[in-house]
């Protein structure tokens, strides 16, 4: 009779443990000081006088050429991308579009879209890495519309499209680690993407150049200057850290502006449109 060895007791086996790893944890600061700053240019916008006159314009020195025939608010008309005034040394107006907006509607959606994505981005970026991604990400939507369009803009949706870029980007070289909010997150930014983008081609008075420009800003200076996290430390004392703090900035801000600086030196070559 052939014998075959006892087996062993049944025992469960270990249950995995719930590890709790520190995180970044930095005050939105910026976000609030933007959204703040924000409404409070929205409200100088109400308050300034409505312009169309070709001599009031040209006594506060903008030059009236092509001036769109519905006018704008004074301040609109100082800060507004326009492709004939950047063209004429008035370059402030690859960036302060950002500050300014038309209808409540517009400016709620944008602070909106900001509260929501700014105060986690800014948590991982820090104060100064997501100051400049979202002005570079507002400079590389208006470069970008600078160039493929004559049309007059402004508002911050270039620089939400580069936070929603930049969430992405963010989430995707640190998947390894963010494995369930990977999976979670991505494919709702895609979709919102997506469809926004959709919308912008198939509504009049949309600037989606600026969008996409915005989106490819926040994914460049993300992609070489966002976070990239690793864990450290010895169980259970474990904490993340930033292999690219310190240097990010940099990085992310040189990536922005060596694509975009000859980018919108092409518009001042060849106009679209006049």
């Amino acid at each position: 009779m052939s014998q075959y060895p006892t087996p062993a007791p049944y025992s469960q086996p270990p249950q995995s443990q719930v590890v709790r790893v520190n995180m970044p944890n930095v005050k939105p600061y910026a976000t609030y000081t933007l959204i703040g700053l924000t409404v409070f240019i929205y409200l100088l916008q109400l308050l300034g006088p409505f312009v169309t006159s070709s001599q009031f314009l040209s006594a506060l020195g903008i030059h009236p050429s092509g001036f769109p025939s519905q006018g704008f608010d004074i301040v609109q008309a100082f800060g507004l991308k326009y492709g004939p005034w950047i063209r004429a040394g008035q370059i402030w107006r690859l960036i302060t579009p950002v500050f300014l907006h038309g209808s409540i509607l517009h400016i709620a959606f944008n602070m909106y879209a900001l509260f929501n994505f700014g105060r986690g981005i800014e948590a991982r970026f820090g104060h100064l890495r997501f100051l400049a991604l979202y002005f570079l990400s507002a400079f590389a939507g208006n470069v970008l519309s600078f160039v493929l369009t004559p049309a007059a803009s402004l508002g911050a949706s270039t620089a939400v499209f580069g936070l929603l870029a930049a969430e992405g980007t963010f989430l995707f070289q640190n998947r390894e680690l963010l494995r369930e909010q990977f999976r979670r997150i991505i494919t709702s930014i895609l979709y919102m993407a997506a469809i926004n983008l959709i919308f912008g081609f198939t509504i009049s008075g949309i600037d989606n150049w600026g969008h996409i420009g915005g989106l490819l800003g926040g994914v460049l200076f993300t992609w070489f200057g966002g976070p990239r996290w690793k864990v450290e430390g010895f169980f259970p004392s474990l904490h993340v850290v930033d292999e690219r703090d310190g240097h990010g900035l940099l990085a992310g801000t040189t990536a922005v502006l060596l694509f975009f600086i000859p980018l919108a030196a092409l518009g001042w070559i060849w106009p679209v449109g006049k």
